[in-house]
């Protein structure tokens, strides 16, 4: 276990237990470490209700990774609003550290400084939230100090940490700038499923029943790794703020081959999509080639899932005798995009009535698809697949045509059986209780649909 991302975290934050069970210790390869917000067998409390709860504090991860900076920090995430995140990307800039920050440009703003009424519905929630967070004394004011205090941006800007968003570019932005990681001294890389918020790992606030959405992050030591992610953040960064507007983002940047190291024994594969639709080895053709390789086993932990190709080369591989589990996020699952409907052999108009393009509802429809039971209000966010448990499959990367064709996405392949083990032990936590074949919200949906639409109309 490296000091930088050790499991147990100090002060109030210290990982424990659950009483009356005793965890089980998988070992894990040189040189990684892996975090689970969910998981059991660990506690640390929450700094949002005060209490033990389990899973690992992937929070406390990065602050330990962040405070074992020397040299350099790196940070390219969709959102950043924990101010104890910030507050340490700060002292470490003022131990002489080299501190960057790439951000989506619909979260590079600090929260105090927007205005409801300028914000989407899912902006003004969102702020709404913050605010809540902000309001120590729960008076219903937050005061300048306590924005001072609490908006994790302002903290970086009033700390001057540099930081660009993807309208560096001199553009409106990209599709999304997705990506998740941190490059430490060159020499390490943190990255998963989880963007930086309350939301995506403690939970929301006021909301005491949410414990964030299902995420996990990953720890490789490897400079030769870190070297890649690198090259990524610089065609982003360009010459920073400012200046003369070089920065590249979606498919501006010069597109990158998938590129392996080894980390100790075990190969690591990465690649940065997006790509084009024709270009070989994009994000979607190299889900699918990992897929086609399965013998026995698939497990799948997925936000998002709207890509037919893959839906076709699962089930070519379980008419080969592959055993698949998928589970998918609830609310996801049920959308008129969803694969996991194909799966399911059910097709679902949209709000028009109309068909996806190109859709291909399963004849048979395949067992082992689900969603797992969540509390109101948190998501299953993962984006992994566990293959033949010895290769996982993770990153930012939604499964869908977005992630790979117009997103700033990261993309690994990590073959390591140790490491599988931890991922294929999330999944049968998840498994337990999880809802299979078309649960009660699917058949309400597709009901109400059906009255309106009867089988809908295909789009042209």
């Amino acid at each position: 276990m490296s000091a930088a991302f050790g499991l147990l975290a100090s002060g109030c934050s210290r990982a424990g237990v659950v009483l009356g069970q005793r965890p089980i210790d998988l070992a894990l390869p040189n040189g990684i470490d892996v975090g689970f917000n969910h998981r059991g067998g660990r506690r640390y409390r929450s700094p949002l209700s005060g209490e033990w709860r389990n899973g690992d504090n992937l929070e406390q991860m990065l602050m330990d990774g962040i405070q074992s900076a020397e040299e350099e920090i790196l940070v390219a995430v969709q959102e950043l609003s924990l101010p104890h995140i910030a507050q340490s990307l700060v002292a470490a800039a003022r131990r002489g550290v080299n501190v960057k920050v790439i951000l989506e440009n619909n979260y590079s703003t600090p929260w105090s400084q927007q205005h409801e009424l300028d914000l989407s519905h899912h902006g003004r929630q969102r702020l709404r939230r913050l605010k809540a967070l902000a309001d120590q004394d729960q008076n219903g004011v937050v005061t300048p100090e306590e924005e001072r205090k609490s908006d994790a941006l302002l903290i970086l800007q009033n700390g001057q940490i540099a930081w660009i968003d993807d309208t560096e570019d001199g553009s409106k932005g990209s599709g999304l700038m997705h990506h998740k990681f941190v490059v430490i001294d060159g020499e390490r890389v943190i990255t998963g499923s989880a963007n930086f918020t309350n939301s995506g790992i403690h939970g929301d606030a006021g909301a005491t029943q949410t414990r964030g959405n299902v995420n996990h992050l990953i720890n490789i030591q490897s400079p030769a790794l870190a070297s890649i992610f690198k090259k990524e953040f610089a065609q982003m960064w360009g010459d920073g703020p400012g200046g003369s507007k070089n920065s590249r983002f979606g498919r501006n940047k010069t597109a990158q081959p998938l590129r392996t190291v080894k980390v100790g024994s075990m190969n690591v594969s990465v690649l940065f999509p997006p790509h084009a639709k024709t270009h070989s080895g994009q994000g979607l053709d190299l889900i699918e080639d990992q897929l086609g390789r399965a013998k026995k086993t698939v497990d799948l932990a997925l936000f998002v899932f709207s890509a037919q190709q893959l839906t076709n080369k699962l089930a070519e591989r379980i008419s080969a005798g592959v055993k698949l589990r998928l589970l998918a996020d609830p609310g996801f699952a049920s959308r008129s995009f969803s694969e996991v409907l194909d799966l399911l052999g059910v097709a679902l108009p949209d709000r028009f009535c109309k068909l996806e393009a190109g859709n291909q509802p399963l004849t048979k429809p395949l067992k082992g698809i689900g969603t797992p039971r969540l509390a109101h209000g948190d998501k299953l966010h993962h984006k992994f697949a566990v293959i033949d448990n010895r290769k996982v499959i993770t990153g930012s990367f939604n499964w869908s045509p977005s992630a790979a064709h117009t997103n700033d996405e990261t993309l690994l392949v990590i073959e390591s059986p140790q490491l599988a083990a931890h991922f294929t032990r999330e999944m049968d936590r998840m498994w337990r209780g999880a809802e299979l074949g078309i649960t009660a919200r699917m058949q309400r949906k597709l009901d109400r649909q059906t009255r309106k639409c009867g089988s809908g109309v295909k789009r042209g």
